[in-house]
């Protein structure tokens, strides 16, 4: 079987706390390990969004609303939905397993992710996965990424045709 969940692809959590949060996969453990028999991987995502800016703000309110809360955690791929993007941040060395040991640790590397990505932000880089996650955005994350000779979408079919 072909592993698509690798390192740097964004995905949606489906479960949990997080559940509906854009997340950025760092590690994937495709066979499992000794604690936790199944695929899982250690994702780092936004657990809250920057607000949109507007040009009438003064710098001080554009700030504060360009700011970005992380978390880090191990979630089983049954609990996650893969995107058609990838997102250039390096985490490899901030967000590790050994991390989530202590609370001490993972505050520290969520601080260092956080930091990350509102730099990421801040260049305007990956602008999709810094917005909230829409019924319009949800629906172009379905969108089939090609169309037939008549320009017509070809892809899946919408589930309220079978009702």
């Amino acid at each position: 079987m072909v592993k698509f969940l690798k390192q740097n692809k964004a995905v949606v959590v489906l479960q949990g706390r997080f559940a509906g949060r854009k997340a950025v996969i760092v590690r994937s453990f495709d066979d499992g390990t000794r604690d936790r028999p199944y695929g899982h991987c250690l994702v780092a995502g936004i657990a809250k969004y920057p607000k949109k800016v507007i040009r009438k703000d003064s710098a001080k309110k554009t700030a504060k609303k360009s700011r970005v809360k992380a978390f880090i955690k191990l979630v089983n791929y049954n609990h996650l939905m893969p995107t058609r993007y990838t997102l250039d941040v390096d985490l490899k060395d901030v967000v590790t397993v050994d991390a989530l040991q202590s609370r001490d640790k993972k505050v520290t590397a969520a601080k260092e992710t956080k930091a990350r990505f509102e730099e990421r932000f801040k260049t305007g880089k990956n602008r999709w996965f810094f917005t909230k996650l829409s019924s319009r955005a949800c629906s172009k994350l379905m969108e089939p990424p090609f169309s037939d000779a008549f320009g017509k979408q070809v892809g899946w079919t919408p589930l309220y045709l079978f009702s």
